[in-house]
């Protein structure tokens, strides 16, 4: 049996992720047979094109994931953050999706999803070191 030696990439790339993120769809795929993963984003921009806003995530397997919601600091409070929720809850229903699942640090917004309806169903303590990472969901009913 052949040992292959574990290397640390120094400078890994946004295509090193992505060959990672391939690989592991091609197998959960093969595992489930749900193949209808696609990703979802969504902007708010200026009317010169400029990215005031975004939320960024994928759908797959009757559920939404929300990777990154972000709202530039000049605009927050204004109801974009909420916009942008509700745009993809309102995606995520039409591509059949039950749940949306998301994780925010205590230091971002984890009230911010409560008020919108979803629960936390767990918490990773000193998650940054002296900070909570919150994990949460919401089901379409």
């Amino acid at each position: 049996m052949h040992i292959y030696p574990v290397e640390v990439e120094a400078h890994p790339t946004f295509q090193d992720g992505a060959f990672l993120e391939d690989q592991l769809y091609a197998y959960s795929v093969e595992q489930t047979g749900y193949d209808d993963g696609t990703y979802l984003t969504l902007w708010v921009k200026s009317p010169t094109g400029e990215r005031l806003a975004g939320l960024h995530g994928w759908t797959w397997g009757g559920s939404c994931y929300i990777q990154d919601l972000w709202v530039h600091k000049d605009l927050r409070g204004q109801g974009y953050g909420t916009q942008l929720l509700h745009a993809a809850e309102q995606e995520a229903r039409t591509r059949g999706c039950h749940q949306v699942i998301l994780s925010s640090f205590s230091f971002q917004a984890p009230g911010f999803y409560q008020k919108h309806g979803y629960e936390v169903f767990a918490i990773l303590e000193d998650h940054p070191r002296n900070h909570r990472h919150y994990y949460l969901r919401k089901r379409f009913e």
